[in-house]
Parts: structure tokens; sequence; C-alpha cells
């Protein structure tokens, strides 16, 4: 055997041997998502929800404005996740703020409520041009949440409703750095995230099962699918 013929046959035999060591890890991967041990499922009452109140299968997701990995959560998983399973009334997805960005994350959060409390219809859209305006990724520490942006946000997402801009910037001046948040709605939230010990964002629930890669959509729609047998 001449040494080119040897050296395709090797080739050959690492690339099937790096095939199913990848296919082994998914699949082992994919089992471990499976199995994974069920905790308690938060308490959605009263936090936004996209979705049929009665859809058999409920996901949370734990965010933050501020966070690089939540934005592209929302652009490139929550699309598809919608035209699957939300939208066909198979899954509903609450949101739950985390503040792991300090004042910015606050602000943003508490925008977010004061849409939900004012106008509950458009606080999905409200959301997503929230983590629109989100700088990019090596850019994503300079400031950007200031009540001017949010209320400029706020109106451009809505623009034929009439916002009460007065009470908004009410909610968004309710946090202080000395003092405790004044918001019953973002305060609810910071104690959801501890007792559930979130630690990173986006984290995703799916009945009561932690999502080990929340961008790995194929075990997204496994714990969906075993949740609605």
């Amino acid at each position: 055997m001449n040494n080119k013929k040897l050296m395709i046959i090797t080739i050959a035999v690492v690339v099937i041997a790096v095939a199913a060591i990848i296919i082994l890890n998914q699949k082992l991967d994919q089992a471990d998502q499976e199995n994974a041990p069920k905790v308690e499922h938060p308490n959605i009452d009263n936090q936004p929800t996209m979705g049929e109140a009665d859809a058999p299968v409920s996901i949370v997701e734990f965010g933050d404005y501020k966070c690089p990995s939540c934005k592209a959560w929302s652009e490139r998983v929550l699309p598809q996740l919608e035209e699957d399973y939300i939208d066909t009334g198979q899954a509903k997805l609450s949101y739950i703020n985390v503040l792991f960005h300090g004042e910015e994350s606050v602000r943003a959060a508490l925008a977010s409520e004061a849409v939900f409390k004012q106008d509950p219809e458009n606080f999905w859209a409200f959301h997503e041009s929230l983590f629109a305006a989100q700088p990019a990724t090596e850019q994503h520490d300079e400031q950007w949440v200031t009540n001017e942006s949010l209320v400029e946000i706020a109106q451009e997402t809505a623009p034929n409703v009439e916002l009460d801009i007065d009470q908004f910037d009410q909610e968004i001046e309710k946090y202080n750095e000395e003092q405790p948040i004044e918001s019953p709605e973002v305060n609810l939230d910071n104690q959801l995230r501890i007792k559930h010990n979130i630690e990173s964002t986006p984290t995703v629930i799916i009945n009561g099962v932690v999502v080990k890669d929340p961008f790995d959509y194929k075990s997204i729609a496994n714990l969906i699918e075993k949740g609605l047998e």
C-alpha cells in the first residue's frame, strides 16, 4: 500500500471517529437533558406571558435586558419557539427579570413592568425593542439604558397607544442606589431569582426542568414534546 492510500485511509478513519464521538456526545447530552431531575417550576402569576393561558407546557425565561446572550436568545431561539409551539397553543412563555448588570438592568426591568402595567398587549413588542436597542456584544458595557431612551423606545413601540409618560417616568424613578427597589413587581422577580438559584442568563425552565443549553433548540423541543405527551 502506497503512502497516499494510507494517508487517505487514515484521514477517513479519523473523520469517522470524530463524527462518531460528536454523535455520541450529542446523544449523551440529549439523554442527560431528558433525564434531568425536575425542580419546582417558578410561579408565573402576574408575570408577562406569551401564549394561551391554558397551554399545557409552561416555559419560563429568566433574563436581563443588559445581557448579550439574552439578546441572542431573543433573536435566534424565541422566534422559532413562537412559530412551533407558542402560536399553536401548545406552550406559553413567561419572562422574569434578572438584575445582574446593576442600575441599567434595574431601570430596564422597571420600564418593562411599567409597560406591562399600562399596556399588557404591547409588552412583548417593547421587550423585543429593548433587546434590539442593546449595542453589539463588544459594546454592551456602554451605557444605553436611560430614562430618555426608555421613554423613546416605549413611544416608538406603541405609537397608537396613549402611554402615560408621567406614570412611566415615576415607575422608572422607583430605583435609588441607596435604597431598596420600591417596585413590588421587580422585587418579586428578584425573589424568584434567588429562590430558584439563578446564576446565569438566560436560564430557561420548561415544566420544572432547567434547560442545560438554552441555545440547543432540539433539547428545548424534546422537553416540550415530552410535556405534551
